[in-house]
């Protein structure tokens, strides 16, 4: 770690120590002290109540052990179990199948990113599938204008990362196809720009996966995330559960957990995605406060509130409020309800600025 992490870090676990010495300490999330690195800025999360999600699955491991089967709708054949019924149709953009085949529940997050088949996909909503699942139908936006020759059956993970900030904030909040195309388009441009000796391979593909697996993308991210790896130690001492993500001064995202283990899970695909955002927007670097962070996280309450619920299982709940949107997936269960996975995205500062170099689709 360099010395200016290193510094805030000191800092950070000093607050940590005075809240957890605290006997009158809030039980509501709060933020500690930043994390910063060039233009990008972390806020630990901690407090709020904690959920038991030791029993949930998630993408990459269900790929990886064969339990979990994503394919294009329509090619489901030797899928469908004995009995069960699932009606046949050929492949669609906005339209993927996953079959669960574990004892476990799964979890899938927005902003994942499945590779294969016609299109590289991005997952639009958090959800949980049950163990032992029938196939379901899954929300997803292509990622990969240009391409729709199969290129395998079933679907693999984009282990690397999850989709940036800016690619994640229109299927999750806009659920428009071709706004997260534009947002493809605007962050390899920018990447382009960032990662200059990379360009013409990016230029010579719409796969916003195959731009940041390129070797010199991946290095650029890697030396920006670098630094906040080995800070996943001191998060897990601290109990935190969640960050809040500011670039060049201004607050744009936070993920929030039901606990430390499951933010661990996720936090090497989500440092990258905050990693590769840093790297597309230019403006100068200027700081930003705790006081900022606390009061973006305080604020929840929001002028619209749309609910689906799947019985005995999960309940999604978006937020509309002013200049920002939330996503909750909660938990359902017998030994009660929990959040599982809190998103909350600036409306105003999520977007691009770099300009889309033109879709090819």
């Amino acid at each position: 770690m360099n010395f200016q992490i290193v510094a805030h870090l000191a800092v950070f676990m000093l607050a940590a120590t005075f809240v957890a010495g605290d006997t009158t300490a809030k039980p509501e999330l709060h933020v500690l002290a930043p994390v910063t690195k060039g233009n990008l800025t972390i806020f630990p999360v901690v407090g709020g109540a904690a959920g038991d999600t030791s029993h949930l699955l998630t993408l990459d491991e269900g790929l990886r052990d064969g339990s979990v089967i994503v394919t294009e709708a329509g090619s489901l054949r030797g899928l469908v179990r004995p009995g069960s019924h699932y009606p046949s149709s050929g492949a669609e953009v906005n339209r993927l199948v996953l079959v669960n085949n574990s004892d476990r529940p799964l979890l899938l997050l927005a902003g994942e990113v499945v590779t294969g088949g016609k299109q590289d996909r991005v997952i639009g909503a958090d959800r949980i599938v049950p163990p032992k699942s029938g196939p379901i139908d899954l929300s997803v936006f292509c990622v990969e204008p240009g391409r729709w020759v199969e290129a395998s059956t079933h679907f693999g993970s984009m282990k690397s990362q999850m989709a940036q900030p800016s690619v994640r904030m229109p299927a999750m909040a806009e659920r428009n196809q071709a706004q997260v195309w534009e947002r493809v388009a605007s962050a390899s441009s920018g990447m382009r720009a960032a990662v200059p000796q990379a360009a013409p391979t990016i230029v010579a593909t719409t796969s916003y996966a195959r731009v940041m697996e390129n070797p010199e993308v991946e290095k650029k991210v890697a030396s920006v995330a670098a630094d906040y790896d080995g800070l996943m130690h001191e998060l897990h001492k601290l109990g935190a559960r969640g960050v809040v993500v500011a670039v060049n001064g201004r607050i744009v995202w936070a993920d929030v957990f039901a606990n430390t283990d499951l933010l661990e899970k996720y936090w090497q695909k989500l440092i990258r995605s905050y990693a590769a955002e840093s790297l597309v927007r230019v403006g100068d670097t200027e700081p930003v406060s705790e006081k900022a962070a606390q009061a973006f996280l305080d604020q929840q309450n929001g002028t619209r509130e749309v609910t689906e619920t799947e019985p005995g299982l999960f309940r999604r709940t978006e937020i509309s409020g002013d200049g920002f949107k939330i996503f909750k997936l909660t938990a359902l269960g017998p030994n009660g309800d929990y959040t599982v996975h809190f998103a909350k995205m600036s409306m105003e500062t999520a977007r691009p600025q770099y300009e889309p170099i033109g879709l090819r689709r």
